[in-house]
């Protein structure tokens, strides 16, 4: 006989993953079934992803948070303008360990793959599999979002991302830097540990100098880096492949619904990139991921015992609470975004006399910085 199973997830990245673990501790079935067009990459993975508290302690509780040298504690946070303003933080004041944790992908997906092969209650699956729920976790380009009739609002921004990896002259101190300009937004997040000089990159610059900084020859795009980040940390050196992709903001007009197959009623609901993207400035995009998952996996845990996974309500008790979550961060990344890409003197002017009255905020700076952090 053909498993049956209580949930079916599509999308095997790290959304759908954590959330087959977090089911799957509920004594639930699940399908793990990977998006279409899934694979591995030919080339290395560049990225790294800014965890904050509430996500190293979710996925420390699924024993997937990675080793000590795949995930580089942040203890300052540098954030300069495009003139004298700048921002900083600090973890000490904050009386926790870290402001972030800047976590390599691929060591975070080793180990929740990991995590999922030692779990009987996940089955991974080459298609998708009739169950009560299915939930879509297949990121920003889903096309189950498509087939379930959801409409997906993208309001592009003229920038592409650009990611690499370089060495550094000098060590990086655990110190997270960030140039905002409306030449670009260029971040130097701390890798390999304490000691480290590595640093991953996430450059976000216009549309118009994509192609040409792609072009560039590594020794020619490290010379870029030095000076976009004022050869703060010296030389540079590339030591990864440069990837892009481009930027938007993004939000389904639902995330949860009911479909039909065959004579039976079943419903859907959407997480993670599928359901929204914010601008990268801010470091906050698989947070927010993992948010959804976990109160999702929450709605569900604590539902009436004679309520099925697949009931409507629980499903738009979690849109409704992640909605009003997301609401916030994507108010407050776009608007950054679009401060920042203006060049006119007067923007200039107000966007580093806000960095500059932002840094003296003392309560309001605090809120922030413990908002970042995921304590609430």
């Amino acid at each position: 006989m053909a498993p049956t199973f209580d949930i079916c997830i599509r999308g095997t990245g790290i959304v759908g993953r954590t959330l087959a673990l977090l089911l799957a501790r509920e004594r639930l079935k699940v399908a793990l079934v990977p998006a279409p067009g899934q694979h591995s990459a030919a080339t290395a993975d560049v990225r790294a992803y800014a965890l904050n508290a509430a996500s190293r302690s979710l996925l420390e509780s699924l024993r997937s948070w990675p080793d000590a040298e795949h995930a580089t504690a942040v203890q300052h946070m540098q954030v300069q303008g495009d003139q004298d303003g700048c921002v900083h933080f600090n973890a000490a004041p904050q009386g926790v360990e870290a402001l972030a944790w800047i976590v390599d992908v691929p060591a975070l997906e080793e180990r929740l793959a990991q995590a999922v092969r030692f779990q009987p209650l996940v089955e991974v699956e080459d298609s998708p599999v009739a169950s009560p729920l299915t939930v879509v976790c297949e990121g920003r380009a889903s096309t189950t979002r498509a087939e379930f009739g959801v409409h997906f609002d993208v309001t592009p921004y003229a920038q592409h991302a650009i990611a690499t990896r370089v060495r550094c002259e000098h060590p990086h101190g655990q110190v997270a830097r960030q140039w905002l300009s409306p030449q670009g937004i260029l971040a130097f997040l701390p890798l390999e540990g304490v000691q480290g000089n590595s640093v991953a990159v996430v450059w976000s610059v216009p549309e118009d100098r994509v192609s040409g900084l792609m072009a560039l020859s590594a020794d020619a795009f490290a010379q870029e880096l030095q000076t976009a980040s004022q050869q703060t940390l010296g030389n540079v050196q590339l030591i990864a492949e440069r990837a892009t992709w481009p930027l938007q903001l993004a939000k389904a007009d639902r995330w949860c619904g009911t479909t039909s197959a065959g004579n039976a009623a079943r419903s859907w609901v959407l997480a993670g990139d599928a359901a929204h993207n914010v601008h990268p400035l801010a470091g906050q995009g698989l947070n927010l991921g993992l948010a959804d998952v976990a109160a999702l996996a929450e709605v569900l845990r604590t539902r009436d015992y004679w309520r099925s996974v697949a009931d409507l309500r629980l499903l738009r008790r979690y849109e409704r609470q992640q909605k009003a979550a997301l609401a916030a961060m994507g108010l407050a990344t776009d608007g950054l975004q679009q401060l920042f890409a203006r060049s006119e003197a007067p923007w200039q002017a107000l966007r580093n006399w806000g960095m500059k009255g932002f840094e003296r905020s003392g309560l309001l700076k605090d809120f922030v910085a413990r908002q970042a952090m995921g304590m609430r």
